[in-house]
């Protein structure tokens, strides 16, 4: 039963997301830290933040646009590591993985959208 925001797979998926892209900017030039590394992660950390306020709304409408929210977070996050990946920064491999996390989480986040309940 879902009693709480980290109880949805939505939310459990992009929270592995969230910490995956820690692990990779953690290899980041320094020079990137207040650029491409600090947006990936203000971007990953969007996705459940948006997740978890949504959970909380209580009017369809409401849950709808925070969830829309981490959904466009996600989008982001994802065109941040291809240049992540055209930069050198990432392998294809870390590509990849953080690529399917990210059409996982897209997935999921979209099944909220379409059945979020509330008035």
């Amino acid at each position: 039963m879902i009693q709480r925001f980290n109880d949805l797979t939505a939310w459990k998926v992009s929270h592995q997301l969230v910490l995956e892209t820690y692990r990779t900017t953690r290899a980041f030039p320094r020079d990137e830290l207040f650029g491409l590394t600090s947006q990936l992660r203000r971007a990953a950390v969007s996705i459940t933040s948006n997740i978890a306020e949504g959970f909380v709304r209580n009017s369809r409408k409401d849950k709808i646009n925070f969830y829309t929210i981490a959904l466009a977070s996600g989008s982001e996050l994802r065109s941040q590591i291809v240049i992540a990946r055209d930069s050198k920064y990432i392998s294809e491999a870390e590509y990849v993985l953080l690529e399917q996390k990210a059409e996982s989480s897209a997935q999921l986040i979209s099944g909220l959208i379409r059945t979020a309940p509330g008035k």
